[in-house]
This record gives structure tokens, sequence and C-alpha cells, in this order.
């Protein structure tokens, strides 16, 4: 008897009960299949998450001709099989993995004749098409650039690793959005102490949304009031597929371009896969170019500053009479005229960021010249500090990660504020506790200042220098992941 009284349920309501649970929305769309008048199909889905085609002339098609049986049934493209529920199943389970199937994509299909559920996936990919990544520009090396789609992205980088040992661990993190997250790694190469560690950061996310990787790096980072990021993101599936053959851990989240990978150190900011696409001699020079523009961005105005105000006798004699004339007249200490200049110029990026390309860059431009010309003309700073600060700004740029950019921003003016109260004293204290901060820090176990301290050697062939790829590391493993995976194994042997 309860057994009808279900029967009935599924026929009469089943419909009215997913409509309800999903608030009566415009998309949602039930088409039925009679046979002499009897309703035999009853098929549900969300046509913007579905591919209709795929309805039509696959599944309900089958239906028409008879094809659907119990061993020719329709499988899933995501999972490789058919989820199929019996009318003899709890209706509430039923109803719930309905509606979770059909905002996934997938359509429910009720075939009364042999009383059963089936969840198809049929979702239609809406995405953009493969583009260079817009973030990292690319000069030699493939152009291709991560998508919002994961299975994109994961076709990304297969193409690139064909190892059978390349593992996706798939995980859904946030109770109101459901966000796909894949956890990448090498199984032979990664340490499995980082993967575990990564495992157990992302299975402890307890939030309601994920709408892009930041929200995961927040999460998982080592240290959050450190203006340092132990993590990297990415739009180049040429640099994942690198750093997973160094045995590290990348994390895809559904809905984002951006990649992120794990562990970072210090060092590894400072270097871009395209260093490998060049001689040896031509990325050493570029990475030391890189390590210059960095201590340029962070130190440069806060020496003015302190040269300027406290330490005069350390300026050629030439030069503080020319930077004496200059600012005869301008009425705000040299602080504040750094201060000021920067905080401009970091409203004048960031508007050109915001505004449509075409008038962003031309705002950057012509917005900066005017105003430091006219700034100049009326009294309000010196040309020096024109000149200090448009260097700093363009040698912030130099580093290829843009979120350790970010930290050079925040450095720099940090040190202005040391400079103008303690002149050089107040830059070596800061220079003190900036180091000590550094080798404190730690990225998922790896001492953030590696091969710096602690001190690995084989490690240094790929650091300041870039040597030739035959005389680098016979197995390409970083000297700290070797090192993890030999601890690694100790313990598993003990």
């Amino acid at each position: 008897m309860a057994g009808k009284k279900q029967n009935l349920l599924i026929k009469n309501d089943f419909f009215g009960d997913i409509q309800s649970a999903l608030g009566f929305p415009p998309d949602l769309v039930c088409r039925s299949l009679f046979v002499q008048g009897e309703q035999t199909v009853q098929c549900v889905y969300l046509e913007s998450m579905v591919n209709k085609k795929t309805i039509d002339e696959y599944i309900l098609k089958s239906f028409t001709e008879n094809t659907f049986s119990e061993g020719e049934a329709p499988r899933s493209a995501e999972s490789g099989f058919l989820r199929e529920f019996s009318f003899s199943d709890p209706y509430e389970q039923l109803r719930e993995h309905a509606v979770k199937a059909l905002l996934a994509g997938h359509c429910a299909l009720t075939d009364f004749a042999r009383e059963r559920v089936c969840l198809i996936n049929v979702t239609e990919s809406k995405q953009r098409s493969i583009e260079e990544p817009k973030s990292e520009s690319t000069i030699r090396g493939p152009h291709e650039g991560f998508t919002e789609s994961i299975l994109t992205n994961v076709g990304l980088v297969r193409k690139r690793i064909r190892n059978p040992f390349l593992r996706f661990d798939k995980m859904n993190i946030g109770n109101q959005t459901g966000t796909t997250l894949l956890m990448v790694y090498m199984e032979n190469l990664a340490p499995e102490s980082l993967v575990r560690e990564v495992r157990g950061r992302l299975s402890a996310i307890r939030t309601d949304s994920v709408l892009e990787s930041a929200y995961v790096e927040e999460f998982i980072q080592d240290r959050i009031w450190s203006p340092f990021p132990t993590l990297t993101n990415t739009e180049r599936p040429d640099m994942v597929a690198a750093q997973l053959l160094d045995g590290k851990v990348a994390v895809m989240v559904d809905g984002t371009p951006n990649v992120l990978l794990a562990p970072m150190t210090f060092f590894e900011f400072f270097s871009s896969p395209e260093d490998y696409y060049q001689r040896a001699d031509i990325a050493t020079f570029i990475r030391w170019i890189r390590l210059i523009s960095f201590f340029t961005a962070v130190f440069v105005p806060s020496l003015y500053v302190a040269a300027t105000t406290f330490h005069q006798e350390l300026i050629p004699t030439q030069l503080l009479i020319s930077l004496s004339a200059q600012r005869e007249g301008v009425p705000f200490p040299a602080i504040f005229e750094v201060l000021l200049m920067e905080v401009v110029f970091e409203i004048i990026r960031e508007a050109g960021l915001r505004m449509p390309r075409a008038v962003g860059q031309a705002l950057s431009i012509v917005g900066a010249i005017v105003l430091g010309q006219a700034a100049v003309e009326a009294g309000l700073i010196s040309a020096a500090i024109v000149i200090v600060v448009a260097i700093t700004g363009i040698t912030n740029f130099v580093v290829p990660v843009y979120s350790f950019g970010m930290s050079q921003r925040l450095l720099r003016f940090s040190f202005v504020l040391l400079a103008g109260f303690m002149g050089l004293f107040g830059i070596l204290c800061g220079a003190l506790f900036l180091v000590a901060h550094l080798v404190s820090l730690k990225s998922f176990g790896v001492p953030y200042f590696t091969p710096a301290s602690p001190s690995i050697g084989t490690d240094w062939k790929d650091v300041l220098v870039r040597l030739p790829r035959p005389w680098l590391n016979p197995n390409g493993l970083p000297g700290y992941i070797r090192n993890m995976k030999r601890k690694s194994n100790l313990e598993d042997q003990t």
C-alpha cells in the first residue's frame, strides 16, 4: 500500500515539489512523453544549464525508439555512470538528490514504466575560449591561459603532463555555492606530508560561498597578518605543469582562471616560466634585474627621505645644491612630498585599472605627467620627487607575480614612514625586522627564506643565477621538496 502511495506521489507531485524547492524559477522545464494517452516519461531540467540538443536527440529520442533499456542507459559525461533511483527509495531523499542534480546541470528523468528516476548529466559548457592570460603577458612560450571552466583547465594540464601519476582530488566547498575544487599533484613526486597538509587545510574550510580562488587562499595560507603571500596564483598552464613536476600541489577552483600553487618560497617569486625558455645567461640577467627592481621599489623613496631630512652629508655637494634649489619654496617636508605623490600615483594606477582599457591607459600616462608637472610648477613638490616616484612605480611591476608586487607597495609606505621619523636608523631597524619576519615565515611547512635560511646548496643553482639545464638537479626536484619526501618516507617506515 505504501509503495502505491509513493508511486502516486512521484507521478502527481514530484514536479510540483521540485518547483517549490527551487522557488518556481522561469527556466525550469518539464517535458513529458505519452503513449496511448498515458504518461510514460517525464523529463525535468533547468534550460539555462543544459544542452537541449542532447535531451532531444539522445535521451527523449531513445524512449521514442524504445532503446532506453537497463543495459543501454545514457551515461553521465562527468562521472561515467547513470545515477538511478527506484520508486521504492525514500521520497525525501529522491527529491533532495534531484534538486541538487538540476542545479548542477543534470536532468531528472522519471520512467514510470520501469518505476525509476534517472539523473543524467546534460550540462552545456558556457565558457569563453582559451586566450592569452590577461595578467601574465608571454613573450616566448605557450600563449594559452586557463578559463573559468574547471574541466577545460584539467585538459590544459593533462595536455602537458601525460602521466598516469597525475592526480585530481575533488572536493565541494561552500554551503550555499557548492563550488567544485580540485587538488592537483603528482603522486610519485609530491611529498605525502605536503599532500596531507593541503588536503587537511582544504577539508577544514567552513564557509557559505567560494566564488574565486582568493576565498580559498585566505583560509589555507600560513600567516594572515603578513604582507608576503605564502601561495601564488597563476593563469598559465605551463607554470602549473612546471610546479607540479617540482613536487608541488595546485588547487583549481571552478569559476575562476586563477590556480593556486603551494608551497612557495621568497626567491621563487622572482622567477618566471620564461626563464626556462631563454638561454641561461639571459635568464640570469633578467632575474638580477628583478632583484634590483625589488630593492629599488622598496628602499629608494625611504632613502631619499632619510638623506634629504637627516643625512645631507651623505649627498654629493653638487647634487645637494641642486636638490636644495629645487626644494626652495616648497612648503612641505620631504616625507609629506613622497607620501603625497605615492598616494596620487596609486590612485591613478587603480583608476586606470578600473576604467575601460583604452581610456585607462591614456589616463594613467597623461594623468601622471600632467599632475606631476603641474605640482612642480605650483611649488607643491620638487622635481626630484617626481623622478623618485616614477622610478619606484615602474620597478614595482618588474616582479612577475602581481600579489608579490602588492607586498612591495605596502613595504614602500612602511619604510618611508620609518625614514621620515628616524632616518637611516629607522630604515636599518625596518630591514632587520623584515629579514627576521621572512625567516620566521613558512609555507606549508617549508621555510619561506629557503635556500638562504636554512641553506640548501643544490638549490642555489636556480636562485640568484639560472645555470644551464645540464647542470641543474638531475631529478628536477627542489632541495626542500626532496627533504620533505625523505622525511615522509622515514615516517612511513617507522
